[in-house]
């Protein structure tokens, strides 16, 4: 992008967020920020804290200490709904999908959380509930159609093949209107060439969408390959930030996932 990253206002920051199970620490002081636009991802080897970084930004868990910004507001007393009508969502490492329910249902729920009828409305079926649910079934089938999906709309979504199960994830978490999205690990189990395919998926969604994505991935490819800025971790703390090409270059980084002496 010809736009300078550092002019952009800042989306996410997190300012010495720290956790601790007990007596375990999982992270400590971490400090990352997420620019309008940017594609920033988060590595490091098993254990290093990353997951944990993402369920305390999305209020699954509260931090020991430290504090979490969005768009310059705190969110880090708030419940996951609350961070999720702030306009945050996410997807996780293992797919959470609705398997038995069908493609288009698991992207209608999403929307439901901005309907405008009640209860009362939806139980004696009046026309105001019809009328938008009729909407609501039309935009979701817009929407699959942009993920490549409407031809399946009709099918439960545990039949459908593992990298379309991940774009319907994808998809039902961007049905939620976010203007910031974690991807956790979600090229874990595709092989190259769907790895490459949902490496131009989210380019494509970034633009599409105006989004700002934060990624953690160990697929060195599509990290290095679609990410502007990298933070490493490595037992709870970070231990490196910068470029693709610095990361790559990065001694601790080596030592981090190759073991001292290597290089």
């Amino acid at each position: 992008m010809a736009e300078n990253v550092s002019s952009r206002s800042t989306v996410l920051a997190t300012d010495g967020l720290t956790m601790y199970f007990g007596g375990l620490k999982a992270v400590q002081d971490v400090s990352v920020a997420v620019r309008e636009g940017e594609l920033v991802g988060i590595i490091g080897p098993n254990g290093a804290g990353k997951t944990t970084v993402f369920n305390l930004v999305t209020g699954i868990y509260k931090p020991t200490a430290g504090d979490i910004k969005l768009n310059g507001e705190s969110i880090t007393k708030l419940k996951p709904f609350e961070v999720t009508q702030r306009g945050v969502a996410r997807t996780f490492q293992n797919i959470r999908l609705f398997p038995e329910l069908t493609v288009l249902d698991n992207v209608r729920i999403a929307y439901h959380r901005n309907v405008h009828y009640g209860l009362l409305s939806a139980m004696v079926r009046w026309p105001s509930f019809n009328r938008e649910e009729e909407q609501l079934t039309e935009k979701a089938l817009d929407f699959l159609d942009v993920f490549g999906l409407a031809d399946r709309h009709a099918e439960q979504a545990k039949n459908l093949p593992y990298g379309e199960q991940r774009r319907l994830e994808i998809a039902r978490a961007l049905a939620t209107q976010p203007s910031l999205l974690l991807l956790d690990e979600p090229a874990a189990g595709m092989n190259p060439n769907e790895a490459r395919r949902l490496m131009e998926l989210i380019n494509f969604i970034r633009e599409r969408f105006h989004l700002s994505i934060l990624l953690i991935e160990h697929q060195m490819r599509v990290v290095m390959g679609i990410c502007e800025r990298i933070y490493v971790m490595d037992f709870g703390e970070l231990i490196a930030q910068g470029t693709p090409k610095e990361i790559q270059n990065n001694p601790k980084v080596i030592e981090a996932y190759l073991g001292k002496g290597v290089g």
